[in-house]
């Protein structure tokens, strides 16, 4: 018996992803659980494992093509255990006839389907088009519209992807497929009367995580009023308990950075102030305060920024903080980030200093209240006590959504993040 996995919903939204490596061939045996491809989503790259025992039968996709979800991935001829399994999971009376409407004729062969996940039992029953030639078995799933369409188009059916009930071909389907085939390479989609020039330029398709950091700032500066304060911390004193305890904790492997003690400033911060830990319904005219804290950190990657989360970080210690931040920043790099880092954050700090940077306009994660920028520290000259000193002056760029808090609540919140870090010892009292 032969079974359909479809490219499946993986949460947060997600619509579609790319083929970034397959793991298995046609021919090849796989067990339950076992990677079958690696796929790039909007917001992570995420290994897809088997939900079946058998063999590969066919697959649907070449590296680096774009698959919606509910798109067929693999076929997956199963043995007689798990076959049998999986007719007592679908019993025969549950099945049913699906017919395909479209308009001016009805539909070229019938296929039993039962539930969302289907099993064919044509022995070589395909997705999109292929066909048993030298048997009576029905012809490749199509509406003979968007059959007679592509004889006239002068397209192979058999390599057109149906999105129709069973994944039957239809005549959209045709002409999407129409449109692909002649789209030119990227390079040459350019002219030189547009006067860019193949040999002047280096052209490169988005990846999907810089579509959705692209879609993401576009939605987040159209739905959010922006407002941004700047401020400067002294951090001496912070500077000199963290040498002390970066020594200690080195022998374990640990690193204890400024944005470990930054982070938990942030979460108690935002516990004295509710405004900034909210978001708005303006739909259903509710604002939500929501009670955990869960700091999401900026990261850059090669393939682009990506915000995984620090969950409960107010209940953490400083260095149970540092550990995630390292074991977040390792998954990160290698590209090993799953959606379940990356969701349900309440505020976000991007830490643009490391690279270069005093002061930004940091841009709302939305539909977060607020986000704080990190910038570049420095000494500089400072009056302390009425003498000159030098200081280790840290800037801080805080973007809030002016909709949910006000200035007097913004400077508040960030007048308790900067005491904690001029004066760490409140982040153990606290």
């Amino acid at each position: 018996m032969r079974y359909i996995f479809k490219f499946p919903d993986i949460g947060e939204g997600l619509e579609e992803g790319v083929i970034i490596q397959w793991h298995v061939d046609k021919g090849q045996k796989v067990k339950m659980g076992e990677s079958l491809v690696t796929m790039e989503t909007d917001k992570v790259v995420t290994e897809i494992p088997s939900p079946r025992d058998g063999v590969i039968a066919a697959r649907y996709g070449a590296e680096g093509e774009v698959v919606k979800v509910g798109a067929a991935l693999v076929e997956i001829d199963m043995d007689g255990s798990e076959a049998e399994a999986e007719t007592k999971i679908t019993p025969p009376k549950e099945n049913k006839v699906e017919a395909v409407e479209e308009e001016g004729a009805g539909v070229v062969g019938t296929l039993e389907v039962a539930g969302n996940d289907f099993v064919l039992t044509a022995s070589k029953e395909g997705i999109g088009g292929e066909v048993e030639r030298n048997t009576k078995i029905r012809k490749a799933l199509a509406t003979p519209v968007a059959r007679a369409m592509a004889k006239d188009m002068g397209v192979d059916i058999s390599e057109v992807r149906g999105t129709g009930p069973g994944q039957r071909v239809m005549k959209d389907d045709i002409l999407n497929h129409s449109k692909q085939g002649n789209k030119k390479p990227l390079q040459q989609q350019y002219s030189k009367k547009d006067n860019i020039l193949e040999e002047r330029v280096e052209i490169e398709q988005m990846s999907q995580i810089r579509k959705t950091i692209a879609k993401n700032m576009i939605q987040s500066k159209h739905n959010a009023a922006h407002m941004t304060v700047f401020e400067e911390v002294e951090i001496s004193e912070l500077d000199r308990i963290r040498k002390k305890y970066k020594d200690h904790f080195k022998d374990e492997n640990i690193k204890i950075t400024y944005l470990s003690f930054i982070v938990k400033a942030v979460a108690l911060a935002l516990k004295k102030h509710k405004s900034l830990n909210a978001e708005i319904d303006m739909e259903k005219g509710v604002m939500m305060y929501k009670k955990y804290y869960n700091i999401g950190i900026a990261a850059d990657t090669e393939k682009g920024l990506v915000v995984p989360v620090i969950k409960n970080a107010d209940k953490l210690s400083i260095k149970e903080i540092a550990m995630e931040i390292q074991m977040l920043a390792d998954k990160a790099r290698d590209g090993k980030l799953s959606l379940d880092d990356m969701k349900d954050g309440t505020f976000t700090i991007t830490s643009y200093g490391s690279i270069g940077g005093l002061f930004a306009v940091p841009v709302i994660n939305y539909p977060q209240a607020g986000i704080l920028g990190i910038g570049r520290i420095s000494k500089q000259p400072i009056v302390k006590d009425d003498k000159l000193d030098i200081g280790l002056m840290l800037p801080l760029s805080l973007s809030v959504d002016h909709r949910i808090a006000d200035g007097g609540e913004t400077s508040r919140f960030l007048n308790s993040v900067m005491s904690y870090l001029e004066e760490p010892v409140g982040l153990l009292i606290d």
